[in-house]
């Protein structure tokens, strides 16, 4: 089976394709708090999913990773209303230092073509 990488850069791809998976890179977001971040992260999602010809309903599973676990109920609030709840995925959650302290919240996401 074919790779394919989008969006490849020195250090990694944004996207891989392999067979009739998607992989994406780590995503994060920008805003002053928890909410805003998470709803960037998750477009940034949708965009990439879009543009390869998928979208969330296809997620298979997502790492999460949030900075602080007390913030962890305002990005569930965030996911929860983006989800399509006809088609969770399987999903982990940790609380991590992340790459910046502006960093809130990082998702990981595996999703299938189609």
């Amino acid at each position: 089976m074919d790779i394919t990488r989008h969006n490849a850069g020195p250090r990694m791809s944004q996207i891989v394709e392999h067979g009739d998976l998607i992989y994406l890179a780590g995503q994060v977001g920008r805003g002053p708090d928890m909410t805003s971040q998470t709803k960037d992260m998750l477009a940034s999602v949708d965009r990439l999913l879009a543009s390869v010809g998928s979208s969330k309903s296809r997620v298979l599973s997502a790492q999460v990773w949030v900075a602080d676990m007390a913030l962890f109920g305002e990005m569930n609030a965030v996911w929860d209303a983006w989800i399509d709840p006809k088609n969770p995925p399987a999903r982990a959650c940790v609380e991590a230092k992340l790459a910046t302290p502006d960093f809130l919240v990082e998702v990981m996401v595996t999703a299938a073509k189609g």
